[in-house]
């Protein structure tokens, strides 16, 4: 099916979504947007998750609990993602992945001292941007409408996704439930650290269930997945129900002037 290109209408970022806004969209992207609660709130423009779930290192490795920070901003597309685990359940550890300008990075030091791995690269700035685009397309999808995105149907329940920022495209690939409610998130635009360096490597992000929180839906428990040769390697976890999320967006602009005050 040939892709379709939905060009960003910046004029309107400080409205509310209205359902004309996404009319054109392929219908299961519509569903999901719908089922998101889009239409009648502002766009997002950014999101703030401290977030609690699992961590491990390997599939032969025990799972370590962590703490996480993380922010997205859009439409000059930035992620900071912070976390803090321990190795071996000993050790402590903090984790940063950043995209911004670009450019991404992966960086892991124990006892705040001693550098673990920090990679960078042209790996890194399209695996962050795809774990940008993951991000928004499950925890804040209406900030991909003030982004350049393409979007085209696969089937009745999925649909193909391709964010470009500065020069760079990366895609994926989002299926969905009866309800327009994504059931996971897949790419081929991620690098793995492996042994022997960093391997391109299909990546998924499934979801278990979705929540009602404050007017909006949230996933009940997200999961990290390298589909590593042999089987898939499920490396991370997030408990959404137990999370907070804060998002923000421009002042929607008042429909009559509002009284004088005094």
């Amino acid at each position: 099916m040939q892709r379709q290109d939905f060009p960003v209408d910046h004029a309107t970022d400080h409205d509310v979504i209205a359902e004309d806004r996404i009319a054109d969209l392929p219908d299961p992207v519509r569903r999901h947007l719908t089922f998101a609660g889009v239409v009648g709130r502002p766009l997002d423009r950014w999101f703030e998750a401290e977030l609690r779930g699992w961590f491990r290192t390997a599939p032969d490795r025990r799972w370590a609990a962590c703490r996480c920070h993380q922010r997205n901003s859009a439409p000059e597309v930035t992620r900071t993602f912070r976390m803090r685990t321990t190795l071996g359940r000993v050790v402590p550890v903090r984790a940063e992945d950043t995209y911004s300008a670009g450019r991404g990075r992966l960086r892991a030091t124990a006892f705040g001292l001693f550098t673990l791995t920090d990679e960078q690269g042209p790996e890194l700035d399209a695996g962050e941007l795809a774990t940008f685009l993951a991000d928004a397309l499950l925890l804040a999808p209406s900030m991909l409408l003030s982004l350049p995105v393409e979007w085209s149907a696969a089937g009745e329940h999925a649909y193909h996704v391709a964010l470009t920022d500065l020069g760079r495209t990366v895609t994926g690939r989002v299926e969905l439930d009866g309800r327009g409610a994504p059931r996971v998130f897949t790419t081929e635009d991620r690098w793995a650290l492996r042994p022997g360096g960093l391997v391109r490597t299909r990546w998924s992000t499934p979801v278990d269930g979705w929540l009602l929180t404050a007017g909006r839906v949230r996933p009940r428990r997200g999961t990290a997945v390298w589909h590593l040769p042999g089987e898939p390697f499920a490396y991370a976890q997030f408990d959404y129900s137990h999370s907070t999320l804060t998002y923000g967006h421009p002042p929607v602009r008042s429909q009559a002037a509002l009284p004088p005050t005094g």
